[in-house]
């Protein structure tokens, strides 16, 4: 059996993320099934040997573009969340940069991709779910259950409250990813308005 020595494997792992950048650019650009891996082939460099040696087909190839890269906005929360502002203030933080990086509209086309995989195959749906929606609203109710227990004073359950804030932003990326814009583009005015009522119904409005 061949041992790679580590040249080698740094000369695989800069192959492995030249062909991810340039598939998920691909992907993007003209959709999922109109790209080769020859098309991949051309712009990233390489061989189709080494594309099926690192992820086997080009499904496998999807799967490290959407995992690789999920739009987990958790780092992010943690991020805003460690200025330790007021209430009001991260939460207007967090939505408008949770918004930024959803609507997107690299995002946006891949979630597309991710919808249309996700009818075939419902455990590539739940793992994508798992990474990064439940990601995000896991790291958004540590945020209100700390918030709780250090005595700030709020309507509803952390795990509630959680939901509901992701939801006002979330909706926008699923509305975007169907609608192909038909709905009209989500405003910023619009997001501000809906976060302004979820603090005045939480009771966060500082």
């Amino acid at each position: 059996m061949m041992i790679e020595t580590a040249p080698e494997i740094d000369r695989l792992d800069r192959r492995r993320q030249s062909i991810v950048e340039s598939a998920r650019a691909l992907f993007v650009e003209q959709g999922f099934e109109r790209t080769t891996l020859g098309h991949i082939v051309d712009r990233a460099g390489g061989s189709l040997a080494t594309i099926y040696k690192l992820f086997g087909n080009k499904e496998g190839l999807l799967d490290a573009v959407v995992f690789d890269q999920a739009g987990s906005g958790e780092s992010l929360i943690h991020e805003i969340a460690a200025a330790d502002a007021p209430p009001a203030e991260t939460l207007r933080r967090i939505a408008a940069k949770l918004h930024q990086r959803l609507l997107d509209p690299s995002e946006v086309a891949l979630v597309r991709i991710v919808i249309a995989r996700s009818i075939e195959d419902p455990t590539f749906a739940r793992r994508f779910f798992e990474t990064t929606a439940m990601c995000t609203r896991q790291a958004l109710e540590r945020i209100f259950v700390a918030w709780s227990e250090a005595g700030i004073a709020m309507e509803g359950e952390p795990e509630m409250l959680a939901d509901i804030f992701l939801g006002l932003i979330i909706s926008d990326l699923q509305t975007e990813a169907i609608s192909h814009g038909v709905a009209g583009k989500p405003s910023q005015e619009r997001l501000e308005l809906r976060t302004e009522f979820f603090l005045k119904g939480s009771g966060l409005l500082g």
